[in-house]
């Protein structure tokens, strides 16, 4: 197959699955480390590498946190937020929907209007400067409990900044039933957020059915089980409810052992929308270009294969019609001047 990273590299894309913590990069993780010295997490680069080197979902989650805890002011947020932007730059995503945990900043003792303020300004500042556009996904913690979830809520409807689009609930799956977090749900669908919980990456797909029937989701984060369930997918494909495919991820929280065993060509055959995602890039050795490269072996994809699949996730996003004509017609613009091999 002939190498497509150059290509990739090139090709305007949209993300949809993205943490916003797990974006920082080992430079901002380690400029916040520095901060904040009575963190366990490491300043060195090196170290840090080691230090994201997972055992399973438990770790990857515990970790995770304790790099949540080095953002614990409005500037770190600020920080962050327009870092994970520039960083998207560099790869030619022109949008992206990033996921925002604001409980765990909140009950960290930021102010939460101070992280609404931060969190905009780097919003604003990354569509001005960087020609990157970022919405929002508040999510639900689910690992906090219903607690979380009362408050996502509440922030949502009733603080919610400029960018917010949707509502979603991330953590682990096991332990963490989807349907006691339907009335929070009901409460953000009502003032107009769109649903996009995670479901069936570590659990099978009756959880991708509870997020579907409970939570009304329009997406479904990972979904990396539902090829267990042949009605379930003829259904996400009836219905063209994407699924937000994360592969490197899968293999790093062992929620998938190999990537040759990686179900996305199921999904694909299927007739299932797929989107190709990094989920928390930095923390998995990847970034989205990556991803798109390891989808196009996996799915045996050339240059307009690939173009493709970026437009799938054009599709899906929460962008208005137009926002999303332009972009599809970057990435038609870019294919069609690519020389032919």
């Amino acid at each position: 197959m002939t190498d497509l990273l150059p290509f990739i590299a090139g090709l305007p894309k949209a993300e949809l699955h993205v943490h916003h913590v797990g974006s920082a990069s080992p430079r901002i993780v380690s400029e916040l480390a520095a901060r904040h010295p009575d963190s366990k997490v490491p300043t060195d680069l090196e170290a840090l590498a080691d230090y994201f080197s997972f055992t399973d979902f438990a770790h990857f989650i515990e970790v995770y946190l304790s790099v949540v805890d080095l953002v614990r002011t409005p500037d770190d947020v600020r920080l962050l937020t327009f870092e994970v932007a520039r960083d998207m730059a560099r790869q030619n995503i022109r949008y992206a929907e990033l996921t925002v945990t604001p409980f765990s900043s909140t009950r960290r003792g930021i102010p939460e209007q101070g992280f609404m303020e931060a969190i905009e300004d780097a919003r604003k500042a990354a569509e001005t400067e960087l020609d990157v556009i970022l919405r929002w996904c508040f999510d639900i913690p689910g690992e906090a409990g219903l607690d979380a979830a009362e408050e996502t809520a509440r922030l949502a409807v009733d603080l919610r900044p400029e960018g917010l689009v949707s509502f979603g609930l991330g953590g682990p799956e096991i332990g963490v039933p989807r349907p006691q977090f339907k009335p929070y749900f009901d409460r953000a669908i009502a003032a107009g957020l769109r649903s996009v919980p995670h479901a069936g990456e570590t659990t099978g797909p009756e959880t991708v059915w509870d997020a579907l029937n409970d939570l009304r989701a329009e997406r479904i984060g990972h979904g990396t089980s539902s090829t267990k369930d042949p009605k379930l997918l003829a259904h996400l494909a009836e219905h063209r409810i994407p699924l937000e495919v994360c592969p490197t991820s899968n293999i790093a929280t062992r929620a998938v052992a190999t990537l040759d065993e990686h179900p996305i060509k199921e999904m694909v055959e299927a007739g299932v929308l797929v989107t190709v995602n990094s989920d928390d890039p930095p923390m998995f050795g990847t970034d989205l270009n990556n991803e798109y490269a390891v989808a196009a072996r996996l799915l045996q994809l050339d240059e307009r294969g690939v173009a493709a699949l970026a437009k799938n996730a054009v599709e899906a996003s929460f962008l208005d019609a137009a926002g999303k004509a332009r972009i599809a017609a970057e990435i038609d613009a870019y294919t069609e001047r690519r020389p032919a091999n």
